[in-house]
């Protein structure tokens, strides 16, 4: 049978078993062993490999080892046990508040609501955005630690050893952060405002330590309710969504001799046809550099756009009533080329049958305007957001918001899911990984809701995404 034949019977096999038995989810619970054998026979996953998980409920980064595929460390941004005394202390007379209750205690100085993240183009550094606390945080991705802590004076058995940062004050709802293409800044969407935050990576370094070094560069007008801003490949453009306006700024990004933009707006998009409600939440770049994809959330649909010749419409792809699509990836190896999508929504009936959330499958070796779902499998967690592949496109790691429900094997426990993707068309489940706990001197901080995920290799350039 020809390679195009037989990924024709694939596909059909994904759209039927989507619809009738569930075959892409039977396929998806495979043994790992089948395709790889264990996880440390993969030559794809590398010494040094690490997943981070952006949990906003806990204010925590989950660390992964993909090499074991279980939690290797928990980053606190959290400024819970600084100080001995009981109003800064997570446990209080014995009993253990809220996490809520904590974080808007007039002494708490951590971060509220950990939610955006992205590497920059080397992945030694990740920028995340405290969406409560209208800041940005830097983590060494090496060292899995803020930049910026400092000693604690006060420290001792029961109190942390360390003092949390207070990060870059950037501006209202810091909802994405994205690292320009020669890493020289960081663009940060202000969800709650008309603007970006530009800033200079250096001086950023240098204020999350407590210096005076004015690290905004520059504040960037765009449309209201700006959620993320992608870059072509070159860097020379910019693509900015939002959440609040059926609109998408394209910008021109002017980058001068010092690696340093200038940005003027080329055009603004009406996208009314493809997302009336005006709530576009994710953007990301095709591995090519040829198309940007969108997630629009309420309408329940992906597009993509050229990336020059005016930034046409390519694709328009309705998921189904109530997907409510999150994150896309793009899977591209040697078996096929496909886009993957998280879906938020919830179907019954999933692995063991507990509740799971979906992860569509989208196949680009179509013809540009055809692609369409061809299949789909269940993401082995509840309200599937972050979604991420390796360097090699063979596996693939999808963060989860919703803890496990009870009678599961990972009940109460928010969990991250792999996947060995080296045939992109049928998915094999690997693992489902429960996040645990921040061990705090006072207790244990739950990691939980899990919103961004990103795969890095530190020191390993990126050359698309």
């Amino acid at each position: 049978m020809s390679n195009t034949n037989s990924n024709l019977t694939r596909r059909r096999f994904l759209q039927t078993g989507a619809i009738t038995l569930g075959g892409v989810v039977l396929a998806s619970t495979m043994p790992f062993g089948k395709a790889f054998g264990s996880a440390t026979a993969n030559p794809s996953v590398q010494e040094g490999d690490l997943v981070f998980i952006c949990n906003e409920d806990s204010n925590t980064l989950t660390v992964i080892d993909p090499i074991s595929n279980s939690v290797k460390h928990s980053v606190n941004l959290t400024s819970f046990d600084e100080d001995p005394r009981p109003p800064f202390r997570f446990a209080t007379g014995g009993v253990t508040p809220t996490h809520t209750g904590m974080v808007t205690k007039a002494l708490y100085h951590g971060a509220i609501n950990i939610h955006g993240a992205a590497p920059s183009p080397d992945q030694t550094l990740i920028a995340t955005t405290g969406r409560g606390t209208s800041n940005i945080y830097l983590v060494d991705t090496r060292k899995m630690s803020l930049i910026g802590n400092r000693p604690n004076p006060k420290a001792g058995d029961i109190t942390n050893q360390e003092i949390i940062t207070s990060g870059i004050l950037v501006g209202r709802e810091p909802h994405e952060p994205t690292f320009s293409r020669n890493g020289k800044e960081i663009w940060v969407a202000l969800r709650g405002e008309d603007r970006i935050a530009i800033l200079d990576t250096e001086k950023a370094k240098k204020e999350s330590t407590g210096m005076a070094a004015n690290a905004i560069r520059l504040f960037q007008p765009t449309l209201y309710g700006p959620a993320q801003v992608w870059f072509s490949k070159d860097g020379g453009v910019a693509f900015v969504i939002s959440q609040k306006v059926s609109q998408i700024d394209v910008l021109q990004t002017n980058v001068d001799s010092d690696g340093f933009s200038h940005p003027t707006r080329i055009r603004t998009i009406d996208i009314k046809a493809q997302d009336p409600y005006g709530f576009t939440p994710f953007q990301k770049i095709t591995p090519d550099g040829r198309e940007m994809w969108f997630s629009h959330k309420i309408a329940d649909v992906l597009s993509s756009r050229s990336i020059y010749k005016g930034q046409a419409l390519v694709d328009l792809v309705s998921l189904g009533a109530k997907a409510r699509p999150n994150h896309v990836e793009f899977v591209e190896n040697i078996k096929g080329k496909v886009v993957y999508a998280s879906l938020g929504r919830v179907d019954d009936g999933g692995p063991g049958g507990a509740p799971s959330s979906r992860i569509m499958i989208l196949d680009r070796t179509a013809k540009p305007g055809q692609r369409k779902v061809v299949g789909s499998f269940f993401s082995h967690g509840r309200e599937a957001h972050g979604i991420w592949t390796n360097p090699a496109h063979d596996l693939v790691y999808i963060a989860h918001e919703q803890d496990e429900l009870p009678g599961t094997p990972n009940e109460g426990q928010t969990v991250c899911t792999v996947f060995n993707v080296a045939d992109p068309l049928q998915p094999v489940f690997v693992k489902q990984i429960p996040l645990g706990s921040l061990l705090l001197p006072s207790g244990n901080l739950r990691n939980k809701k899990s919103i961004n995920l990103v795969y890095i290799r530190p020191g390993l350039a990126m050359h698309s995404g």
